[in-house]
């Protein structure tokens, strides 16, 4: 059981990696740093777009419009970081 919860606890970090890296990539590509017409970052983006969204999209449903201003990764995040600390609190 110990190492499910390993598991688990493993691909909700990397889930939380892919949040930021997410957050940071559409800040660069929004200012202009990074060009989406170079076929690495188009595929980097689309990727973590297609694996971020699912789980950002209900969020963004209830969160209140703040101005362009987009923090329900930072939601999400949290949210993740919870169900760590109570997967190892209750099953650990």
């Amino acid at each position: 059981m110990q190492s499910f919860v390993g598991l688990i606890g493993t691909v909700l970090q990397l889930v939380i990696w892919a949040v930021i890296i997410n957050a940071i990539l559409s800040w660069l590509i929004a200012f202009g740093v990074v060009n989406m017409s170079n076929r690495f970052v188009y595929t980097v983006n689309d990727t973590l777009n297609r694996l971020t969204n699912p789980m950002l999209a209900p969020i963004r449903r209830f969160m209140p419009n703040l101005g362009g201003v987009d923090i329900s990764p930072l939601v999400l995040i949290l949210l993740l970081i919870f169900a760590q600390s109570l997967l190892v609190e209750y099953l650990g």
